[in-house]
């Protein structure tokens, strides 16, 4: 069987409206992927930078997947939150990124977004906190009824991943 492995960390975030910023992550795989070693989701510490806007994680990531097929290639789907000083958590941010099918080393930025609401949830949310979120946390990746959200640009999250392809080759996929 071919195999996969992911290797790597989620450096930061940058661009959002304050900071004290902590992210939660997983992977989503099509049913002909198996996880061999690692965790498929995860959560980062809060940080709380001093100097610029730059919230640093540096979160390892360390997958090992196997599969027989192409059809399903793993997707991060992340969510940025918010910690105020009574420890209430706010949703910032959703993105998601495609893992690179190319082996090496490489560098992405993954955009995110949250859900606009109404005029009263928008105003609600400045005085009270909170806000609107997805039923679903599906509808990050599968972009199924994505089209029809209101939704508002947020911050990037930038991650470094080495991906390794094993024994792709004798499936009829060169690397």
């Amino acid at each position: 069987m071919a195999e996969l492995h992911i290797i790597g960390q989620i450096i930061g975030a940058s661009g959002f409206p304050q900071s004290s910023l902590f992210c939660k992550w997983g992977v989503h795989t099509g049913g002909a992927w198996r996880l061999l070693s690692g965790l498929k989701e995860g959560q980062t510490q809060v940080d709380m930078p001093q100097i610029g806007d730059m919230a640093y994680w540096s979160h390892p990531i360390d997958l090992h997947y196997t599969t027989k097929g192409l059809q399903g290639w793993p997707k991060l789907h992340l969510q940025v939150w918010h910690q105020d000083s009574f420890g209430r958590c706010q949703l910032y941010g959703y993105g998601y990124c495609h893992i690179p099918s190319s082996p090496g080393q490489h560098r992405l930025q993954c955009a995110t977004w949250r859900p606009l609401g109404t005029w009263q949830e928008q105003l609600t949310q400045i005085f009270v906190g909170g806000g609107p979120q997805l039923r679903s946390p599906d509808l990050i990746y599968s972009g199924a009824d994505r089209y029809r959200l209101h939704t508002v640009a947020m911050g990037t999250i930038e991650l470094e991943l080495c991906v390794i392809l094993r024994h792709f080759d004798r499936y009829g996929v060169e690397s």
